[in-house]
């Protein structure tokens, strides 16, 4: 059943991005008075959809993705313009027509390439903006709400001796080990220290410090909260060797001032302040792996028809989503770490659709972006020149070649990378 919840919650969630994205889009059009004929989540086949005014309203049977139809995207053919040549040729003097067949009567000022560069980059920026603002609010929930786990001043655990170089998970006291310093000083799971040797400490990393501070072979204050009150024992650390793992595998020692007391293991609410640096840093991640993005999924069909295990930092599609909220779902955790988990899988997704979309080619937003700071640039110039009539609307259907190869090399990741997601999946657990 978990597991059932679990792809239904990220499934909601890729919706919901989606719907959102494009409810981005669709809001200020119709605010600035563009015609909007269509808004549909996903593509392919129609599974529901009713007319509200002028647009029709729906859901398709594949959920990767959604579009609202804005009116007049781009110029219809202008008078007296030479056909086309070749397919590509044809593929622009078609989506002239297309366009211009869209505008009714009437309706000339209501096409969208008759707004302003300000307007049209509202519009178009409104989408990723959605998912990024989606993306925080996800982030507040897991930082804020939920917490991050964080080592706590609170003991989980007392060691009952002193561990020497030779203790081992099988056998934490050897023969002839001391008594740990916290275990004779009384020291209990569930104790809370709020202060050592007088300096108050409200982390483990604090503490930890004041121990070291402090030093050993003399009797040091120690004040606990147990049970709703406060009470102060005297505990003398003593100096220990132990063995630690190393980054490699292999083991070391090392040698400081010992307690015997564990850290718990606690959900802290992070300060709400952390949560746009937090989102940035994501942001920045992700620009890193667009960039870096053939490589990436070269990697990722590389390890899925090879013997190589799938690595963690790898890029993957939404199929790849999936799986690993199955993973959360399935895993052996509390409900509120499989919770914090799927959130944040969903604000990953929803700073990876803000990232994506702003690539500087159509058919995405970043595309329409560009060709419209290019129009404003030459009306601006225009007007720096005094003329008298500005530069008519950008001729966008000459992008239209660019969008196709897109859309075909944008199908092929898709399609390499759900191949890789179903092949050998990435494991987050």
């Amino acid at each position: 059943m978990s597991v059932v919840v679990g792809i239904a919650v990220v499934l909601v969630g890729i919706v919901v991005s989606i719907a959102l994205h494009e409810l981005g889009h669709m809001v200020p059009a119709k605010a600035f008075g563009v015609r909007v004929s269509q808004y549909m989540i996903g593509f392919g086949p129609t599974l529901w959809s009713r007319r509200r005014g002028e647009t029709e309203y729906g859901v398709k049977a594949i959920p990767l993705g959604g579009f609202v139809r804005m009116v007049g995207m781009m110029p219809g053919p202008r008078p007296g313009q030479r056909p086309g040549r070749g397919f590509f040729g044809q593929v622009i003097d078609d989506a002239r027509r297309a366009s211009a067949e869209e505008i009714r009567p009437g309706e000339e000022h209501r096409a969208f390439y008759h707004l302003s560069t300000p307007k049209k980059l509202v519009v178009m920026l409104g989408g990723p903006v959605m998912n990024l603002v989606l993306a925080v609010v996800l982030a507040a929930v897991v930082m804020v709400g939920i917490g991050v786990q964080t080592l706590t001043p609170t003991v989980s655990a007392v060691s009952a001796c002193v561990p020497t170089a030779s203790s081992t998970e099988a056998e934490p006291c050897p023969a002839g080990a001391a008594e740990a310093p916290a275990a004779a000083a009384g020291l209990r799971p569930g104790d809370e220290i709020v202060a050592y040797d007088g300096v108050a400490v409200a982390s483990w990393d604090e503490l930890t410090a004041a121990i070291a501070e402090a030093g050993t072979g003399a009797p040091v204050p120690v004040v606990v909260e147990r049970d709703g009150a406060r009470q102060e024992l005297q505990v003398t650390p003593v100096e220990a060797t132990r063995a630690v793992a190393t980054a490699d595998g292999g083991t070391d020692t090392v040698t400081s001032a010992f307690l015997g007391v564990s850290p718990s293991l606690e959900y802290v609410p992070a300060s709400l302040s952390e949560v746009p640096r937090a989102v940035g840093q994501m942001v920045g991640a992700t620009a890193s792996g667009v960039v870096t993005l053939p490589v990436k999924v070269a990697e990722a069909v590389g390890q899925a028809f090879s013997a190589e295990e799938r690595s963690q930092d790898s890029v993957m599609s939404v199929v790849g989503v999936g799986r690993a909220a199955v993973d959360v779902a399935g895993a052996d955790a509390s409900v509120l770490a499989r919770v914090q988990v799927m959130l944040s899988l969903l604000a990953s997704l929803n700073v990876a659709l803000f990232v994506f979309n702003l690539i500087p080619l159509l058919p995405l937003d970043g595309g329409h972006v560009v060709n419209a700071l290019y129009e404003g640039a030459r009306r601006t110039a225009a007007r720096v020149r005094g003329a008298r009539a500005l530069p008519a609307p950008a001729d966008v259907a000459r992008m239209m070649p660019v969008a196709y190869v897109m859309f075909v090399v944008l199908l092929g990741v898709g399609v390499a990378l759900m191949l890789a997601d179903v092949l050998d999946p990435v494991r987050i657990t």
